[in-house]
């Protein structure tokens, strides 16, 4: 099994920042994707950025504001993100696609770290 531990969420005032981090751990051969998405009150969970290697992936809402990392070492993502809109309020999830045994690749969730913009 993975588990996926994420930290870094809080209140800020629009404009600011914020860095999530997630660490995952376990019973690792390898890691495919990482990413994170979010899911706010009354609707689905959305993809905020993926990334898989060297390449990036990201919600049109975020870019430009949003940038996603890696530390394959570490088998830790982080998302900075700055400029921060009030809409970007959610519970932000990290998940990771990573192969446990020869025969299973799974995609694995974290609990949810909640992102509060003031206006």
């Amino acid at each position: 099994q993975v588990q996926l531990v994420e930290s870094g969420g809080g209140l800020v005032q629009a404009g600011g920042s914020l860095r999530l981090s997630c660490a995952a751990s376990g019973s690792i051969f390898s890691i495919n994707a990482m990413g994170w998405y979010r899911q706010a009150p009354g609707k689905q969970r959305e993809l905020v950025a993926t990334i898989n290697g060297g390449r990036t992936n990201y919600a049109d809402s975020v870019k430009g504001r949003f940038t996603i990392s890696r530390d394959n070492a570490k088998n830790t993502v982080y998302l900075q993100m700055n400029s921060l809109k009030p809409e970007d309020t959610a519970v932000y999830y990290c998940n990771c696609n990573a192969r446990t045994s020869v025969w299973r690749v799974a995609d694995y969730w974290g609990q949810g770290t909640q992102v509060t913009v003031s206006s």
